[in-house]
């Protein structure tokens, strides 16, 4: 992540340059449905524009629109305790097979799946580029952006 907006940006890939780029989107977006309408209508055609190829954990989520639709209770706990390992183990193979993470970080403080998804991809070597789009103070002092840790 770098204040001057150079460091680590995605640019278009020049044609002659082989193959795509596998962009991770990380970050707590789809949980929303204003989130959600920002990451399908602005970040992902963006990256796709400057020909990169987005793999999405908020893509084919079939399973949690059915239990989202099951009534409060002790099945749609149950169907929740299946599903999450499920979603874990995607997010996971989607981070692995990326070469980039394109975090976004808005929030009084990063949310916490994206910290554990950028903290995965580091450890596998992955470039992360964040994105913070929020105005709001949430670094530990002034010399960052966000929490130290994640910067």
């Amino acid at each position: 992540m770098s204040r001057e907006g150079s460091e680590g940006e995605l640019r278009p890939r020049p044609k002659d340059q082989g193959s795509t780029i596998k962009v991770y989107l990380a970050g707590p977006l789809g949980f929303s449905e204003v989130g959600s309408d920002f990451n399908k209508k602005r970040i992902i055609p963006l990256l796709r524009k400057l020909g990169h190829k987005t793999l999405d954990p908020w893509e084919d989520q079939g399973n949690v629109a059915a239990v989202l639709r099951l009534p409060f209770g002790v099945k749609k706990r149950d169907a929740w305790r299946r599903l999450n390992p499920q979603i874990g183990r995607k997010n996971q193979r989607l981070i692995d097979e990326c070469d980039v993470i394109f975090a976004v970080l808005d929030g009084t403080d990063v949310d916490s799946g994206t910290a554990a998804e950028i903290g995965y991809g580091f450890a596998r070597g992955k470039r992360i580029l964040g994105y913070r789009g929020d105005f709001r103070l949430c670094a530990d002092n002034e010399g960052g952006i966000v929490n130290l840790q994640v910067e």
